[in-house]
């Protein structure tokens, strides 16, 4: 088990798709962990220099070297891990999370987000981060604690589907926005190509569930991730864990259809874990699962259930 490093830079990024043609930056074996730095952000959403703002020289060399796609997701990858195969399992842990920078920024625009009509404009608010006591400073001057996470947690997508929008999470994972997957929790994405060729990016300072406005206090972060091949897994969609939740996801441009994919998943996922009947699952998911609005803002909408380890006596 071997230990990498890999830098943001014009030959380990991609901008705005995935993509299972995509060459792999890096190639490891099942049990390798990989620290990862990613930027985040358009040329666009660029602090101005009068307000003091640390800006990765990475960062800016990938806005000039580096192709947009339709999306506006910079990535970190992707990664080839050795034995993954489509049908497998990836388990991907996530070890540690790590502010790279000062600031964050946030924006919402016209015909985006949950309440276009009522703000059919541009906005950018830049917003100072404290890296060491782990604070975001709002406009109107109020601190709030932050929680890092990634984004997006992908691997590539099935070869017929060719390349995707990085805006739109499906079941290879990509944009789902889960504020839940911070350091300590782990994901786990059913693999469409060989090799499973895992990307990540688009780090998030502080993220409410539902993203709202269509963003978040979105930031550069390095991650140090644990990747695990698991053949004795079969999943159609990601689900997740955290020292005290499992979760399971829905993805769907329709907001009941993503719960009825998250709680079914969790159906299954208790019946397995505790021996349960299907009408006993269900019947127990009402009592003591929560159903959680991801995000409601990139076309494909996002549900996780969450049930609680202590109750169901696996803490």
């Amino acid at each position: 088990m071997k230990h990498h490093d890999l830098p943001a830079s014009p030959e380990t990024a991609h901008w705005g798709f995935l993509d299972p043609k995509l060459k792999p930056v890096l190639t490891i074996d099942s049990g390798d962990s990989v620290t990862i730095d990613c930027v985040s952000g358009n040329p666009e959403m660029m602090p101005p220099k009068e307000l003091g703002f640390q800006i990765l020289p990475e960062h800016l060399e990938i806005h000039r070297r580096v192709t947009k796609g339709t999306g506006n997701h910079i990535f970190t990858g992707p990664i080839y891990v050795e034995g993954a195969e489509p049908g497998d399992v990836l388990e991907v842990r996530v070890r540690e999370i790590e502010l790279r920078q000062d600031w964050g920024w946030n924006v919402f625009r016209p015909l985006v987000g949950t309440l276009p009509d009522d703000f059919p404009y541009y906005r950018c608010i830049h917003i100072p981060l404290d890296r060491e006591g782990m604070t975001a400073t709002m406009p109107w001057g109020l601190k709030i604690p932050i929680r890092p996470f990634f984004g997006q947690l992908a691997v590539a997508p099935r070869l017929e589907f060719g390349r995707q929008n990085s805006k739109e999470p499906r079941e290879f994972g990509g944009n789902i926005d889960c504020k839940e997957l911070t350091a300590g929790s782990t994901i786990y994405l059913p693999v469409w190509t060989k090799g499973a060729l895992f990307s990540t990016g688009d780090g998030h300072a502080l993220q409410g569930d539902g993203e709202v406005c269509g963003t978040a206090i979105e930031t550069a972060l390095t991650g140090t991730f644990e990747f695990i091949v698991r053949k004795d897994l079969t999943l159609s969609m990601p689900r997740a864990e955290t020292p005290t939740h499992f979760i399971t996801m829905g993805l769907d441009v329709d907001l009941d259809d993503a719960a009825v994919q998250a709680l079914r998943a969790m159906i299954d996922w208790l019946g397995t874990l505790l021996g349960l009947s299907k009408e006993d699952a269900y019947s127990f998911c009402s009592f003591i699962v929560d159903l959680h609005i991801t995000q409601t803002v990139n076309n494909v909408k996002g549900v996780h259930a969450m049930a609680e380890k202590r109750v169901i006596g696996r803490a």
